[in-house]
This record gives structure tokens, C-alpha cells and sequence, in this order.
């Protein structure tokens, strides 16, 4: 029967989310039930692009990413994959409608990372992002409201500020990683082998304005979305809050990370907050 290997597939992707992104997944258990399969099944799809560009060195990555774009389409078209990430990906994709160019936007910016490595231009630099982090805000605002389009029409700017704030907190906490072992450079105009207090207050300046943004949609999410948002939310304010304090070198030299008992406070300072309405 379908719906046995369905519920592996499902069971897959909440694994590959629990094992990847303690923080993540803390978020997405604040979610309602009957969503938050979807969120494992949208969060499952990205890890897997992003990881092949990211960590399989030792491989051919381009014919991996080939394949699993291949496969893609394929699971899309027909409804299933014998890639579990891929089939649940495609149930979420069909129940919820979610935009094919927004699919094809994300699979684009992952295989930049193939071969690009400097963003040089404010252009590429938020092209960059869209693709990567502000359409996957999409895809889960698009769960969030269960395909409620107007209500989707409403908050779609402020889920690509926050998708953007995610991961503009990410190329910060990154930067030793990207630098380093990738070769990678994503801000434009800053010089990451000698970043300076002032470079990095620009960058964190502009996340704090997407986090704004992003706040205010929060606020008008479904209450089956609205607790698990503000919880990641929280968190990558935190994190944003600790890279605020390291001096400029230091972000370049070592990977700043919220302790898993900070992370447990965070959850019910959060709670407490939005149980009282303090958002």
C-alpha cells in the first residue's frame, strides 16, 4: 500500500529535521499537528539540496545535484518518488499548491553554490537570498495559512523578511565555515578577511530591519502557525543578540551557537510571552 511507504517518507523527514536542526525542530513541534508534517516535509526537501552543495566533497556534486533535480521534477509530475525526501516533498507541493517557480528559484540558488563564490553586488546578493531562504518562507507561509491565498497575499512580503533575517543570521554565524572551508563570500562590499566593527554593524543594521518586518507578519499568522514562528523567531534573535557581542574577528574565527539549555529558557520565556500576548 502507497500510504505505508507515504508515512515512511513523512517519518524521514521529520528524522532528517530532528537530526540536522535541533533549533528547527524545536520550532516546528511548537506547530500545530496538523501542519507540522508539512514543515518536516518542506524543511527535508531544502537540507538535502543544500547539503549536496554543502557537504559532499568527496563526491561529484554537480551529478548529484543533476540527479536529485531530475528526480525532482520527476516526483512532482507523477506524484511519487522512491526518494522518501522527494515524495513527502511532493504531497506537501500538490496539497498545498505551493509555486513551481518558486521550487525552481530555490534548486537555482543552490546550484550557485556549485560554482559561485562572491557575491560582488547588492543585485546578486538579494537574488541570492531570494532563491535560497525568502521562497522557502513562502512554501511554509503557503502551509501556515493551508493555502488561504488572500491570507497568504497578505503576509507573503513579511515571510521573505523573515526568511531573509534567517539567513542573513546564517552567513554571519557561518562566515569561518563559508570562508574558510567553502571559499564562499556572500556579502557584497565587505571585506571578510579583515571585517571590522563598522562592516559588521552594516550587516547586522539590515537583518535587524528585516526582523522588524518580519515580526509584524508573525503577529498575523494563524494561531496553528503563530507559537512555532515566534519560537524560531526568538531564536534567531538570540543568536543575532550573541553575534552583536563578539567582536567583529572573533565571528570570522570560530562558529557562535546557542547552547541547547539556552534554547530550553528561550522556549518558555517565549511561551510566556506569547501566552500574555507580549509579542
Amino acid at each position: 500500500m502507497k500510504s505505508i511507504f507515504d508515512n515512511v517518507s513523512y517519518d524521514c523527514s521529520k528524522t532528517v529535521t530532528k537530526t540536522y536542526s535541533t533549533s528547527f525542530s524545536l520550532a516546528t513541534k511548537m506547530l500545530s499537528k496538523s501542519i507540522r508534517q508539512d514543515i518536516y516535509n518542506v524543511y527535508g526537501f531544502v537540507r538535502f539540496a543544500d547539503e549536496i552543495v554543502d557537504s559532499f566533497h568527496d563526491f561529484d556534486k554537480e551529478d548529484l545535484f543533476n540527479k536529485f533535480e531530475y528526480d525532482l521534477e520527476l516526483a512532482l509530475k507523477n506524484k511519487i518518488s522512491l526518494n522518501p525526501i522527494l515524495n513527502a516533498f511532493q504531497h506537501t507541493y500538490h496539497r498545498y499548491n505551493l509555486d513551481e517557480a518558486q521550487v525552481g528559484s530555490f534548486m537555482n540558488s543552490m546550484r550557485m553554490d556549485l560554482y559561485k563564490s562572491k557575491y560582488l553586488t547588492n543585485e546578486e546578493y538579494k537574488a541570492y537570498i531570494y532563491g535560497s531562504a525568502d521562497v522557502v518562507g513562502l512554501m511554509c507561509l503557503k502551509v501556515f495559512v493551508k493555502g488561504n491565498q488572500e491570507k497568504y497575499n497578505e503576509l507573503k512580503d513579511t515571510a521573505m523578511s523573515l526568511g531573509s533575517a534567517f539567513q542573513k543570521v546564517n552567513f554571519l554565524r557561518d562566515l569561518k565555515t563559508d570562508y574558510d572551508e567553502l571559499n564562499r563570500t556572500y556579502f557584497p562590499n565587505t571585506d571578510l578577511a579583515n571585517l571590522n566593527e563598522q562592516s559588521k554593524q552594516d550587516i547586522i543594521d539590515d537583518i535587524e530591519k528585516d526582523f522588524a518586518k518580519g515580526l509584524e507578519g508573525i503577529k498575523k499568522l494563524p494561531m496553528e502557525a503563530k507559537f512555532g514562528v515566534f519560537m524560531a523567531y526568538r531564536y534567531y534573535r538570540q543568536l543575532l543578540k550573541k553575534l552583536k557581542r563578539t567582536p567583529a574577528l572573533d565571528i570570522k574565527n570560530a562558529r557562535i551557537r546557542v547552547p541547547n539549555y539556552k534554547k530550553i529558557e528561550l522556549l518558555t520565556r517565549s511561551y510566556v510571552k506569547f501566552q500574555l500576548n507580549l509579542m
